[in-house]
Formats: structure tokens, sequence, C-alpha cells
């Protein structure tokens, strides 16, 4: 009897029964779409930390750099001209530490062994400068110049300084980033922010091999290519593979063996940045704190910190989508709600002969209830469907138009966040990324419409069934009467 009585209702009602689907509709739309939105803004940001230091890394440990002006950061160069005056081609490299100070490879241990902490890997960042060039009688030395800091590819190019003593010179300068990674865990570091597009990455078995990866725009440039040889002071490192940034500029312009890195460098057992995996993502903060606290003048950043010192569109509208899209969705859902409530109890109203009737002829009142809030609730069913119709269709046009936006990177992120945001040292400042934003539409969010179309049939039923409870026989007689 009730399904009867509730299918002949809702069909005879059916313009009624529209206005309070409809109603419920545009907001349940409106929520999946800005979830979906947000969604997509979180997925961009994310796409933007990963090309700072990597896939999977929630933090780095990094310790501050020597300032500008030690000897530490002048690299020199001394070339002798030929006795005869003649000239010859000459040519120097000259390895740096760069961006941090350098951590003992033990600290990697000590971090890793920390409480949440999943993994840990340390890295080291290395300049290499080039100089090359014909020196005739007299000798060349480079000093206080570069600085180290500045040199790399898509950073700023000070002309190097130097002098010529009792000759002439005519000299370039050159320069590239290496980064050494730990090949035993591929899994965790910058060059998780690429992907192979020609060859192979490093094998767990190659940690001191001399063998190389290359990022794509660096071997363009080089015109690199799987199996080439690539000479760093002295050292030829075959190349294995070439990596293409997911976003952005890549980490670094070569990747080769940890150990590789600290023999050029001479940097036995150190490294300048260890990349960490928490165990849980609500541990973070704990975790930051523990490793501050053990290891003493250390720098931790994580992905917090970096979102901290993303500015620029992405920044923007996320702040909106977080802040005006939420709240224009709860304004929008309680008005839907609202309305859906009135026009349910407005339309009980109408039925008081039918109802009063009802009751005359023996129908409890939880029963006239029940029936009005059966028939709300299929309501509230039918405009969740049309609402995850209309999500879905808003979902999809956000992400087939796929609107650029622009993500500034750096400003005020710190002494760590210096040469990279803990990275291997790429020059984040003043650097743009273009995002392309899309609207992913999961199950959560679907599970949340339906939810929503529940609760709004409910919220409509709970009116009329408060109407039509109070709802008596004689209320027929008179509207009859």
């Amino acid at each position: 009897m009730f399904f009867t009585y509730l299918r002949r209702e809702l069909r005879r009602r059916r313009k009624a029964a529209l206005v309070v689907a409809s109603g419920l509709a545009l907001g349940i739309a409106l929520v999946i779409v800005v979830s979906s939105v947000s969604a997509g803004m979180g997925r961009a940001q994310e796409k933007v930390l990963q090309s700072l230091y990597g896939l999977g890394t929630d933090m780095t440990v990094t310790k501050a750099a020597a300032p500008a002006g030690s000897d530490a950061q002048r690299p020199r160069f001394r070339f002798d001209a030929q006795d005869d005056g003649s000239g010859g081609e000459q040519s120097s490299d000259r390895v740096m530490v760069r961006g941090f100070q350098t951590l003992a490879g033990s600290t990697v241990g000590r971090v890793d062994a920390q409480s949440g902490v999943a993994d840990a890997v340390g890295g080291l960042s290395l300049e290499v400068v080039k100089v090359s060039g014909a020196f005739t009688r007299g000798r060349f030395e480079q000093g206080e110049g570069g600085g180290g800091q500045g040199f790399g590819r898509g950073g700023a190019q000070p002309s190097p300084q130097g002098r010529v003593e009792g000759g002439g010179a005519d000299f370039d300068v050159n320069s590239y980033s290496v980064y050494g990674t730990d090949v035993t865990k591929p899994a965790l570091g910058p060059l998780t922010s690429s992907k192979i597009t020609s060859g192979r990455s490093f094998t767990r078995s190659e940690t001191d091999a001399k063998v190389a990866v290359a990022d794509a725009a660096y071997a363009k440039e080089k015109k690199l290519k799987t199996g080439s040889t690539v000479t760093v002071k002295g050292t030829g490192f075959k190349v294995v593979g070439i990596a293409t940034a997911d976003s952005g500029d890549a980490a670094a312009d070569l990747y080769v063996p940890l150990k590789q890195a600290q023999t050029l460098a001479g940097a036995k057992d150190k490294v300048t940045t260890i990349y960490v995996k928490a165990t849980d993502s609500q541990r973070i903060g704990s975790v930051k704190s523990e490793i501050q606290k053990d290891v003493p003048g250390t720098t931790v950043t994580t992905s917090a910190d970096l979102a901290d010192t993303v500015s620029g569109s992405l920044s923007t509208a996320s702040s909106l989508a977080a802040s005006v899209g939420k709240w224009l969705s709860i304004v929008v859902l309680a008005a839907a709600f609202l309305v859906a409530g009135l026009l349910t109890s407005s339309a009980v109203s109408r039925r008081v002969r039918e109802f009063g009737t009802l009751k005359a002829l023996g129908w409890k009142s939880g029963r006239v209830t029940r029936q009005v809030v059966g028939e709300a609730v299929v309501n509230g069913l039918v405009g969740g469907a049309l609402g995850i119709a209309l999500g879905l269709a808003g979902a999809y046009a956000v992400t087939a138009v796929s609107p650029t936006l622009q993500a500034q990177l750096g400003g005020g992120g710190g002494e760590g966040l210096r040469g990279g945001f803990g990275g291997p040292g790429r020059e984040a400042a003043g650097r743009t990324l273009d995002v392309a934003l899309t609207a992913p539409v999961g199950l959560t969010t679907i599970a949340l419409a339906v939810g929503l179309a529940v609760a709004g049939g409910l919220i409509a039923g709970a009116f009329g069934g408060w109407r039509a409870s109070r709802l008596r026989p004689a209320d027929a007689l008179r509207r009859v009467a």
C-alpha cells in the first residue's frame, strides 16, 4: 500500500516534485563542482611541489649555506701561458657544493631512525664551473667572481671576474649542475619528479659506477643521447638515460651516483640534503620537531612550508575555492534545503482534505507522516541524481577547457628554502610555472552528493511530516464545508 500510494502521488504531482528536486539538484551540483575544482587545485599544488623536490618527499633537512664571501664559495682557476707566447687551449673544472653546507652521511641514518620516519635518503648538490680558452704570456686567475651561486642554466649569469698577468686571454665560462643521488633508494629524491623518456634509470648495483642520467633540456643543449659520454673534472660518465621533468625546471642537469659525486667534490661521506618520507601525513609536524631537536643547526622544510611560498593565480584560485567556494556551497545548499522543506510543507497544506480524509478512514498520524517523508526522500534522490549529472557535466567542462594557472615560486621561505627549496640547488626565486587546472571527481565526492540528496529529502520530509502530523479529521470537514 505504501509504495502504491507513493507512486500514484508522485505521478500526480510531477511538477511540484520536479521543482523540489531541481532546487536540491542545483545545490548538489555546485558542491560537486566546487569539490572537484578544489581537488584539481590540490593536484596542481602537489605537481608544483613535486617539481621542487620530488615525488613522495614530505620534508627535507638542510644546513644553511656558508656566507657568500667565504673562501669556500670562491672558485679559483689558474692557467699558465705557453712559454713561447703562441698560446694554447686550456681548460679547468671547479666542482663546488651548491646551495648548502654539507652534512655528515651518518646524519641520514639518524634521521631515518626517528619515530614517524618511513624512509630517508641523502643527496649531494654540486655546481661545475668550467673555464676554457687560450692564454698567452701570463697567468689567468679566476677569483671572486662566481661564488658558486647562479652560474647554472636558468639562473643568473654573472660575468666571471679574474685577471690576466702579463698577457692576454680569450676564454669561455660554462657551468652546469650535477646531483649525486642514492641509487639504492630510487623512490625518494629529486629524480622522482622526472620521467625517464630514453634509456633507463640507475640500477641499485651502480652505487659507484661512472654512469649518469641527463636532463632532457640539458641533453638537447649539449647534443647528448643515451650512450654518450660526459666528462666532469676529468672523469668520464656514460649517459644511460634521459629524464624529462614533469613540470617546471629539472632538479639538475646531470644525475650521478652519490659516491661519484662525493669523489668529484672531495666531500667523502657528505650530503647537502636529506629527503624524508613520513609514515603518516598527520605526523609530519611532530617528525619535523624531533629532527630539529636531534640534529641541531639544520633547517627542516616541509611540503606545507613550500606551499606557503607558492603565489600567483594558482594560489589565489586555490584560496577562493577553499574559502568563497566552500561558503557559497554551504549557503546554496542551506537555501535549497530550506526551499525544499517549505515547498513540501506548502504541498501538505494543500492536501489537508486528502490527509484529513485518510485519518478519518483510520490512518494513524505516523502512517501519514511516513507517507510524506517517503515522497520527500524520493524527491531528494531524484534531485541528487540530477545534481550529480549536472555536477559531472560542470567538472567535465572545467577539465575540457583546462584553464592555465600560474604558480610563482619563492619569496619568504627562509634559509632552508634557498637554492631550490631544499633540493639540488635550482634557482627558485622568480620562477613561474604554468599548470593546467583539472576537476577530478572522486567516489568520495559522489558519496557526498548522495548523502546530501538523502539529507535534503529527510529535511523536506521533516517539514512536511510535522505539518501532516498536526492535521485532524475536522480539518478535512471544514475544508469540505
